[in-house]
């Protein structure tokens, strides 16, 4: 009987899971058409003319390694938590954390560099030609935005994991957090090859 309710509990356990990592993969899902959308107007105004051409600062450029990065550190999390190497999975995750801020410090600072060269989110009246500015900081600060989340997510996770909530039988959570994080640097590398190439 004790082994009939211990069956029905992990079954219960393995239905939640998978609840959540399809909520999360739909969360995904409704981000990617988003961008999806904004990239196609994108292409749209761009072909339509009168387009200034912009350079991606060199800050866009240390903030795509820095996200790389993080999501090396957060594979390894996963790693060692799964290893039963709960201080080198604490460790790993902080890091990820950090990195995390690194690469919106990098964005902020990113966005000064395109202020300084007159490229602004709303152009001044008459230099229509710099609404490209104005997409620029629409895509890179919508996907900021989640960044945001994402770095809620990976303090959360993180703590749980200083407190001992990871293990070799139990890394749900950091995977959950991986789906979305890892897909923001996805979607990071393909917004700035994207506005690398179609500037």
């Amino acid at each position: 009987m004790a082994t009939m309710t211990m069956e029905s509990v992990n079954e219960q356990r393995l239905i939640k899971e998978k609840a959540e990592r399809n909520l999360v993969r739909l969360g995904v899902f409704s981000i990617t058409m988003l961008f999806g959308g904004l990239t196609s107007a994108y292409v749209v105004r761009r072909d339509g003319g009168a387009w200034f051409s912009v350079n991606m600062p060199s800050e866009f450029w240390i903030s795509t390694a820095i996200i790389l990065l993080s999501s090396l550190t957060l594979i390894g999390a996963q790693w060692a938590y799964g290893s039963d190497k709960k201080s080198m999975g604490n460790a790993l995750m902080l890091s990820t954390v950090i990195f995390g801020g690194l690469f919106a410090v990098f964005q902020w600072l990113g966005y000064k560099t395109l202020v300084a060269n007159g490229i602004f989110f709303s152009p001044p009246e008459g230099q229509g030609a710099l609404i490209s500015g104005s997409f620029i900081y629409a895509l890179s600060g919508i996907h900021l935005l989640h960044v945001f989340g994402g770095l809620i997510s990976l303090l959360i996770t993180t703590i749980k994991g200083f407190r001992g909530k990871y293990h070799s039988g139990n890394v749900h959570g950091v995977k959950l957090t991986s789906i979305y994080w890892h897909f923001l640097d996805g979607l990071w590398i393909y917004l700035f090859l994207f506005l690398t190439i179609f500037k």
